[in-house]
């Protein structure tokens, strides 16, 4: 979540209304409140959150402490807050996200740092906590666009040089901006606004006496541009992690000639250090300290492979040398190839960018042999996260904050066409949003597996409650299938009010005693198994939910269900007929076991059968716990 990520994060009142107001945001845990030190009533206040007491004036407080945060929520006059950050602020690169919650906890506002500094993320985040209205003034919310300087982040694209403002500042403008991607993820590109004024092409398309000529550019290479900086066209460049760089080295060969080496080689071929995913060796290199070294200083992972495996992979310059020494006729060009590949059954060498080269230095120890090979689809390097949300009913105020919160800050959202539309209220500019129809659930749970193993965060959407009949089973069904260690990716559930939650509360309290659900869909169920338990609840006399009762090809089921609980209950036992709960179409039905199925009955209804002591009173169902000792009729 966007609170965990913006972190540490503080939270600052200056009165007890606005403590007020941020009491929501500081239970969370997750943020640090800060109050004046000469309150005295503050020493009996508990919360998950930390308390800080600053001492003097707030102004002095903030900057002691304004390169210690990632973050900062105040409840405070707008222009009191620009006063007292104006002189922190650097960079908005560097920055921290600053958010402003008005006194009356209406409104939510990202004043400073909101692309790069997560200040628009932080201000939803907090707005869902906080129940008010998130208000963003950058441009790119306006146009429902990503902003063209974050778009890269959910992929793990790195930031390269060239006149991000100037860019930005044509987008805003809603000039033609000429986007040149020659590598990463397209994904982004799928979920654009129709009126769109980005550009997919090439640098000499469209013509610059064309009416739509560009104004600004951006690429999407691993390879390093050099922009004039005299240019009228302002240009920037994202770097997607998508090279492999393949090392082999001397036993003791120093850091310093295996980064040398790695540089060398990608001057060679005109390719950005920042589009390195990561490097790959031999497994008897493993333990390298020079390469250890480097690797953790850079933030490169390291991907060891054994001998057997790389004499496997064509190359074209193997080496009888090598092959003697180590097992295998190539290191750097074999690791390279098989760290990009998406199939190690199917290596190319295609892939390769830079031959190996093979580097010295007299005033190094060791030898160093570079290749660089380029994968299909980038290394994020983050931490993929799948949730599992149940967005209740279908109002927006039936879902829980939380998983609000889980919908508008996820990298994607996965699930029916129906139930995205319900939610779109909640999607923000850039995220990835894929409906399939209702039939396929397994190819949901597949793609939203697979896009977090990547390395995304990926919200899976359900109806109800994602754990009840939902996609919660499914996807951990799948994920066991493909071996999940239960870690990566990490997988949260958020819980939703189910359907017969809905349809309860909408007559009454028909759910007061013991009940159970049972679905009537044979589709993954044999009928004879749904029977058996039809039966078991009738004779136990539970209040008895039905889920997808009678569909266009199935109608017989919902009248042998009937005939089932006749035979252990009254014909005048109450029954409530609910379709499209808290939804705009909603329709509620009280009528008794002998009539119910005159009443229309389709895939959007629950039928909710009472047991012996469920009552009708003023237009509501009762079933009595026993509070009473004796049932009021």
């Amino acid at each position: 979540m966007v609170l965990e990520t913006v972190q540490p994060l503080a939270a600052i009142a200056t009165t007890p209304s606005a403590v007020n107001r941020l009491r929501a945001l500081w239970e969370t845990g997750l943020a640090t409140l800060w109050v004046p030190s000469d309150w005295s009533d503050w020493s009996e206040v508990t919360a998950p959150g930390s308390l800080y007491r600053y001492s003097g004036s707030l102004r002095d407080a903030l900057a002691a402490r304004w390169a210690q945060y990632r973050g900062f929520v105040f409840c405070l006059a707008t222009g009191a807050v620009v006063r007292l950050i104006a002189p922190l602020l650097h960079h908005k690169a560097t920055d921290p996200a600053v958010v402003v919650v008005d006194g009356a906890g209406q409104f939510v506002i990202s004043l400073c740092g909101g692309h790069q500094g997560g200040a628009d993320s932080l201000a939803r985040a907090v707005a869902l906590q906080l129940g008010a209205t998130p208000i963003l003034t950058g441009a790119a919310n306006q146009l429902g666009l990503p902003g063209i300087d974050v778009l890269g982040t959910p992929f793990g694209w790195q930031q390269g040089s060239g006149d991000w403002t100037g860019v930005s500042a044509a987008v805003a403008r809603q000039d033609p901006v000429q986007v040149i991607q020659e590598a990463g993820s397209t994904l982004w590109q799928d979920h654009l606004p129709p009126d769109h004024r980005l550009q997919f092409g090439f640098p000499d398309s469209p013509p610059d006496t064309s009416p739509a000529a560009a104004k600004a550019r951006l690429w999407i290479s691993p390879i390093q541009r050099r922009f004039a900086p005299e240019s009228d066209l302002p240009k920037a460049q994202w770097h997607p992690r998508v090279l492999w760089v393949g090392i082999g080295c001397e036993r003791g060969t120093s850091r310093q000639l295996i980064e040398a080496a790695v540089q060398q080689a990608c001057r060679s071929a005109h390719l950005a250090e920042a589009a390195i995913a990561g490097v790959a060796t031999l497994d008897l290199k493993a333990d390298e300290a020079g390469l250890l070294e480097l690797c953790r200083d850079r933030g490169w992972p390291l991907r060891c492979f054994p001998a057997t495996v790389l004499r496997s992979i064509p190359v074209p310059t193997p080496s009888e040398i090598v092959a003697a020494e180590v097992g295998t006729p190539s290191v750097a060009e074999a690791a390279a190839v098989l760290a990009a590949t998406s199939n190690p059954q199917k290596p190319s060498t295609s892939m390769l960018r830079v031959p190996k080269q093979i580097v010295r230095q007299l005033d190094q120890p060791g030898a160093v042999t570079v290749a660089i090979a380029q994968a299909e689809r980038e290394y994020t390097g983050r931490q993929g996260q799948l949730w599992l949300v149940g967005i209740g009913p279908g109002q927006l105020t039936q879902i829980t904050p939380a998983a609000q919160t889980a919908i508008t800050q996820a990298d994607a959202v996965i699930g029916y066409g129906l139930y995205v539309e319900l939610i779109r209220p909640l999607l923000r500019p850039g995220q990835i949003v894929e409906a399939l129809p209702i039939t396929q659930e397994r190819q949901r749970a597949e793609r939203a597996i697979d896009l977090a193993t990547w390395g995304l965060t990926v919200a899976v959407i359900s109806s109800g409650d994602c754990g009840i009949y939902g996609m919660a089973g499914l996807v951990f069904e799948l994920l066991q299938a493909h071996d999940w260690n239960g870690e990566k990716p990490a997988v949260e559930v958020f819980p939703g009010i189910t359907a017969l939650q809905a349809a309860a509360a909408r007559v009454g309290a028909p759910l007061m005693h013991d009940f159970c659900a049972i679905s009537l869909s044979d589709l993954l169920t044999p009928w004879e198994v749904i029977e058996r338990r039809l039966v078991a609840a009738a004779q136990a006399d539970f209040v008895t939910a039905l889920y997808n009762p009678r569909s266009q090809t199935r109608t017989q089921q919902i009248a042998i269900a009937q005939q089932i609980f006749l035979q252990h209950r009254a014909a005048d036992t109450p029954v409530a007929i609910v379709k499209s709960a808290y939804r705009p179409d909603e329709q509620i039905t009280l009528t008794t076991l002998a009539d119910f199925l005159d009443t229309p009955i389709d895939m959007l209804t629950l039928v909710l059968i009472g047991n012996q002591s469920t009552r009708r009173f003023a237009n509501h169902l009762i079933t009595p716990r026993g509070y009473l000792g004796k049932e009021v009729r």
